[in-house]
């Protein structure tokens, strides 16, 4: 069985071509299904409803996913891809607290502009369900994640604790303030992260976290 999303172990490859057109095939996949659970239910929807609404056959869906279930931890798995690639995309010269910070805020925003988070957030509210297949391969977004972190502490200085605490933290984070936004009808969504940092920073660790401006990464 195939792998559902791009999340790798390492520093990030460029995807093949056949890697591509599978993520394309998958995105077809899942925006078939989240219009299917938002219209008629996560446990009332089957896979072949799925398959036809994404012009597959079933036997063809079971080449992408194992389930429907596994069709549902695609955005956390996707998710965790976002991550990854924003701590990569950060400048060597950024401390691990810049790395934090400009991941959430990239991610975020990413996460708030997709069509699709919106519906995601309704299906997960609605369907227990639905929820708890999502969160099923939250253990392995994590490791992936917090190894992302731990590739940008300095050499000989690997620390497994904190890479894992920066990626939960960093997960959590995102999901409650993209959450938050659509709840509240808040349309700023950098100006809300930075309101989620502030308060982070205040509650846990008592002074602010360098900014992208500050000038210490220099």
């Amino acid at each position: 069985m195939e792998s559902t999303g791009a999340v790798q172990d390492g520093v990030a490859a460029v995807p093949s071509l056949k890697a591509r057109k599978q993520k394309i095939v998958r995105e077809i996949i899942w925006d078939a299904a989240t219009d299917l659970f938002v219209k008629k239910g996560f446990d009332e929807t089957t896979v072949d409803d799925i398959a036809q609404a994404a012009g597959i056959s079933p036997r063809s869906f079971f080449r992408y996913f194992a389930s429907k279930g596994d069709l549902m931890a695609y955005t956390l798995v996707t998710y965790g891809d976002q991550l990854i690639a924003a701590i990569e995309a950060c400048p060597k010269s950024y401390s691990l607290g810049e790395v934090f910070r400009e991941t959430v805020l990239q991610v975020t925003q990413e996460s708030a502009e997709h069509p699709r988070t919106r519906k995601v957030l309704e299906i997960l509210r609605k369907h227990p369900a639905a929820a708890a297949a999502e969160m099923s391969r939250l253990g392995e977004v994590q490791r992936l994640v917090a190894r992302a972190f731990a590739r940008r502490l300095p050499k000989g200085s690997e620390d497994s604790l904190t890479a894992g605490v920066m990626a939960g933290m960093t997960i959590q984070l995102t999901g409650v303030t993209v959450r938050w936004c659509f709840e509240q009808g808040q349309s700023d969504i950098s100006a809300a992260m930075e309101r989620v940092l502030a308060t982070f920073e205040r509650m846990f660790c008592g002074t602010r976290l360098p900014n992208r401006g500050s000038g210490q990464r220099h």
